[in-house]
């Protein structure tokens, strides 16, 4: 796997003067990690673009700061964008020991294709997507690959004891976690509902005024001059 090398340089511009940076094409970033005294850096914004873009927070980076004897072992830890996604606005680096474990989150990619996905009734149902490990820095993968093309039945499944990594490799996960599989998709047909003409409750609706009894029109007073006769 090719190396992946980055330039910086250490940044004394600080706080809000670092808009200046960024206009002039130059990301403000940090390294830190344990034992180590932080340090504020400066990168080439298209070149820290490319290694972003190689190396999401699962490479290796050899980063070769000025005025330093050897470059630093790092990940990248964070990072920070405007709020539409295309300004970088900051980059931090966590520097390791290449003798010593970390933990990291790899992200596992599905691969290959399974028979039964050529019934369009079926669906691939995702457990976890991240996996947690324990390894050298050096043996970090930039991604797990699973191969879902041994899915051969329905809810046959791949669970995490199934992924085979190097043995210097030590996942944190639980062995029965699910990681994916296949299921028929339940397909619920609509029943075409015929609307029967009411009759009494299910019929017709009643013609408005039909069938029901008039009122009786109110019977006439008798006139005053009838009343006196």
């Amino acid at each position: 796997m090719e190396e992946l090398i980055l330039t910086a340089e250490n940044r004394n511009v600080l706080g809000k003067r670092n808009r200046f940076l960024r206009r002039q094409g130059v990301t403000p970033a940090h390294v830190f990690g344990h034992g180590i005294e932080s340090l504020a850096l400066q990168c080439d914004t298209t070149e820290l673009k490319s290694i972003i873009a190689h190396a999401g927070e699962t490479r290796l980076i050899s980063l070769n700061i000025k005025g330093d004897n050897q470059p630093r072992s790092v990940f990248i830890r964070e990072i920070q964008r405007d709020v539409f996604g295309k300004q970088l606005l900051h980059v931090d680096f966590y520097q390791v020991k290449m003798s010593e474990k970390m933990e990291v989150e790899v992200p596992i990619v599905l691969v290959g294709e399974s028979p039964l996905m050529k019934d369009k009734n079926r669906m691939v149902s995702h457990g976890i997507t991240e996996l947690s490990i324990e390894c050298l820095p050096d043996k970090v993968p930039p991604q797990i690959e699973v191969d879902i093309s041994i899915l051969e039945e329905i809810e046959q499944a791949i669970h995490v004891k199934d992924i085979i990594l190097d043995p210097d490799i030590t996942v944190n996960d639980d062995p029965e976690q699910l990681v994916v599989k296949v299921t028929e998709v339940m397909v619920v047909e609509e029943e075409e509902a015929v609307v029967e003409e009411e009759e009494g409750v299910e019929g017709e609706e009643a013609v408005e005024g039909e069938g029901e009894p008039k009122a009786e029109e109110p019977s006439e007073k008798p006139s005053a001059e009838a009343a006196q006769e």
